[in-house]
């Protein structure tokens, strides 16, 4: 029965589900998007409708973009706090029913013909539920409650390797299912009618069978000793019954108060952050239109198993993590994660041809250790009760980063598409190698708050 509950408290069911939504879902969007604008033009000149048809799309997502950015400011944090205080699945289920109305608006369009603008109400709609904003800082809380120190960076990678596992098979499906699957002739029925159902059956299973688990490891790093230790410190580096301690009990059940954060640490996780997002968010909201022109040109096939490329990072990312947690510190993995996808974002600005591609996907295979590793360092300085508010402001700050950052590499990406269009590309590798200043600046620190706890114990 206790085997029994600790599995209701899983939140792979979900993060899997509502991935393979998403991937069905991106992949029907941007071919629909692609068709309507291709119709709306049909009576250009060939060589004018691959320009027209480009800026038309980059047109469409810089307002979609907008809308499904801004639109979950009004609400993200007051439905965060509300779960901290009442549930924490409010954080999962509300935002999960915005995706369910809002998709079922993209079926709707495609077998009544509606004008594209009606998905700009549909991205409103799942930003005021709390888009994803909410709901990735719903599902990273719970995984850190379900977690002890020396476990949380592996335990929330496994999370978003649940994610990108999904994302990759939704991906591979989601090209052919568009191509051969649909209803009189009105592509993408199917797919995303499929969406729907992912969407449906991850809001019933968060509504009904998601269980909250029970805060584990909440307290900022003692040792087992009674003095503070390195909270970076790599697990191969500390005594056996230091690597227990801090998931036994809470810090007042051992009548210690708790340590306060440093507010320079945490800033600087948060501009590291943010500054890595904007190279992430700046490269692919563009790399989707790259691929589309020439001399690529790829159709909705190439597209899935691009997309699905992009995915095997999760499963790269996660093996990084699990090796590189026992002897590396989290900053150091940050910093490995980081120059992997600068170095591969760089290469993609040169690609001519689709091998390139796929060699600059494989040099990103630690792109996404940052994020998780920078919230799992959150994590540790903060209480338990606050890690809903603390993800929810920095998926808060990477939302609004991702708006300001879509809108700019979306419009500079047009006006070079004559010039050369890998340059959003090389703008992406300069301010991920500016991410890596704030975060060695927080691995200073903690040497130097280590050292100083260490003579102050003696």
């Amino acid at each position: 029965m206790v085997g029994g509950m600790a599995v209701r408290t899983w939140i792979e069911p979900v993060v899997a589900g509502a991935q393979v939504a998403s991937s069905f879902y991106d992949t029907g969007l941007l071919l629909v998007v692609k068709n309507y604008y291709n119709r709306t033009n049909s009576t250009s000149p060939a060589h004018v409708l691959e320009d027209l048809q480009q800026k038309a799309v980059s047109d469409f997502y810089i307002i979609y973009n907008l809308v499904l950015g801004l639109s979950p400011l009004l609400t993200a944090y007051g439905l965060t706090k509300l779960g901290d205080k009442k549930n924490r699945k409010i954080t999962i289920c509300l935002p999960l029913l915005g995706y369910l109305v809002s998709r079922s608006l993209l079926l709707l369009l495609i077998l009544l013909e509606w004008p594209i603008e009606v998905m700009y109400g549909a991205a409103a709609l799942n930003g005021l539920t709390g888009g994803f904003t909410t709901y990735w800082a719903g599902v990273m809380a719970l995984g850190a409650l379900g977690s002890s120190e020396h476990r949380r960076s592996l335990r929330l990678i496994v999370i978003e390797l649940t994610y990108g596992m999904a994302g990759f098979l939704g991906s591979i499906a989601s090209g052919h299912i568009f191509v051969h699957s649909h209803i009189s002739y009105r592509h993408g029925t199917v797919l995303v009618a499929s969406s729907i159902a992912f969407y449906a059956f991850c809001f019933l299973y968060s509504f009904f069978v998601l269980k909250v688990p029970t805060p584990e490891g909440t307290c900022p790093a003692y040792t087992a000793h009674g003095k503070l230790k390195d909270i970076d410190q790599p697990d191969s580096q500390l005594p056996e019954d230091e690597r227990t301690a801090g998931s036994s009990g809470s810090c007042e059940d051992e009548g210690r108060g708790p340590l306060a954060p440093s507010k320079l640490i945490i800033a600087m996780l948060f501009v590291g952050a943010v500054l890595y997002d904007l190279a992430v968010v700046g490269a692919m909201d563009v790399l989707p239109l790259f691929l589309l022109k020439k001399p690529l040109s790829w159709g909705p096939v190439e597209i899935g198993y691009g997309n699905a490329a992009g995915y095997m990072i999760f499963i790269t990312s996660f093996l990084g993590v699990f090796v590189f947690s026992k002897y590396l510190r989290d900053t150091t993995m940050i910093i490995i994660g980081i120059l992997s996808f600068s170095v591969g974002i760089l290469i993609m600005a040169f690609v001519r041809w689709t091998f390139l591609f796929y060699v600059a996907r494989a040099i990103m295979l630690f792109a996404l250790i940052p994020l998780p590793t920078i919230r799992s360092l959150l994590s540790k300085h903060v209480q338990g009760s606050s890690y809903g508010k603390v993800f929810v402001l920095l998926q808060l700050s990477l939302v609004i980063t991702g708006v300001v950052t879509s809108t700019a590499f979306n419009k500079i990406y047009q006006n070079i598409l004559d010039w050369f269009s890998g340059f959003c590309f090389i703008l992406s590798c300069v301010a991920g190698c500016l991410s890596i200043i704030p975060i060695s600046i927080v691995a200073y620190k903690q040497r130097s708050r280590s050292g100083s706890f260490e003579i102050l114990a003696e």
